[in-house]
């Protein structure tokens, strides 16, 4: 069968291609009719005519492509279940909007590597997750009003989504306080480098502080996102002289290895050692012990973010920083039930 044209739609609706390419892109250059543009649609839809993507994007301006992108550092979609979550949510709005969500992971020491990115996808938008900009980049994002998302981190005059990490953090480390736990450990999700925030790592700190528990700088470890850093932190705590007799670690992820770590070593969860974790994935609930977390509601921080980007793309509209709330979920890694 011949392939449907824009020409066939335009002699289907009688109007002009012209008409027809305004209508499906959209332009607000012109002012054309509801009865019109209701005719072209109908048209489209009678035809089963399927625009031409690349037509579309020059006629647009617009790419229909938002770029989601992640460090290179870690292997971050094999193992952030969080990132999986963040992304269904980012998709439920793309999907609405008729974009293309494409991934790509930068090295963080390289000053080029988004603005490459930027000209080599010609995308519309930016998500970044867990990627902290230099001042190089954020200006040049900002000086040229480029839409950006980031996730973690806040720059005055870009967008951003977050969650309640100190004070979800705070929470968690007093309710092992509230149970009786003084030696009490931390296992950060990622390594730290200047300038990081890491509001978890400072939650815990708080936390000991305000209620006179001194914070024995041995108990603090770096995780690095996944089960195997768990793991090894936890043979680092486990060497150690004096033991704590609970942990908080910064992400469930890494607290799976953690918990390995400890079964191993004949240890029981949370008889000996107590856990909690952060993030509230899937699997927390099934682990052995289920494990005590904070809940980051990563589904809706992506839809939050995915309408944010969207609100720039199409509205051009102000920057907007948006911190959700996270709650302790308490299960039997942290106290038996």
């Amino acid at each position: 069968m011949r392939k449907v044209t824009s020409s066939d739609v335009a002699a289907r609706a009688g109007v002009s291609r012209t008409t027809v390419s305004y209508v499906l892109n959209r332009s607000e250059r012109v002012n054309i009719s509801e009865e019109t543009r209701q005719r072209v649609l109908a048209a489209v839809d009678e035809l089963g005519y399927i625009p031409n993507a690349a037509a579309q994007m020059l006629a647009s301006q617009r790419s229909n492509g938002v770029g989601l992108v992640y460090p290179r550092s870690h292997p971050h979609l094999s193992t952030h279940i969080f990132l999986l979550s963040a992304i269904e949510g980012l998709k439920s709005v793309f999907d609405r909007y008729g974009m293309h969500l494409l991934l790509d992971a930068v090295d963080n020491n390289s000053e080029d590597a988004y603005i490459d990115l930027l000209a080599a996808q010609r995308i519309d938008g930016l998500i970044l997750i867990d990627v902290p900009l230099n001042s190089f980049v954020s200006q040049r994002l900002i000086r040229n009003a480029f839409p950006v998302v980031t996730f973690g981190y806040q720059y005055p005059q870009l967008s951003s989504i977050d969650a309640e990490n100190w004070l979800g953090a705070k929470i968690a480390v007093e309710h092992l306080l509230d149970l009786g736990h003084r030696r009490i450990a931390c296992i950060t999700n990622s390594p730290h480098f200047p300038g990081d925030p890491n509001l978890r790592l400072r939650g815990y700190h708080d936390a000991l502080q305000q209620r006179g528990v001194p914070a024995n700088p041995d108990w603090v470890v770096e995780g690095c996102y996944t089960p195997e850093s768990g793991y090894t932190a936890m043979q680092t705590l486990l060497g150690l002289a004096e033991l704590p007799t609970a942990v908080f670690v910064g992400s469930d992820v890494v607290a799976f290895g953690a918990m390995t770590a400890v079964h191993e070593r004949g240890l029981s969860i949370p008889g000996d050692i107590a856990f909690v974790g952060f993030d509230d994935v899937p699997l927390a609930r099934y682990a052995v012990p289920p494990l005590t977390t904070v809940r980051m509601p990563a589904v809706e921080m992506g839809i939050r973010a995915g309408m944010l980007l969207m609100e720039r793309v199409l509205d051009g509209a102000a920057p907007t920083h948006i911190t959700l709330p996270t709650e302790l979920i308490v299960r039997s890694s942290s106290c038996a039930t």
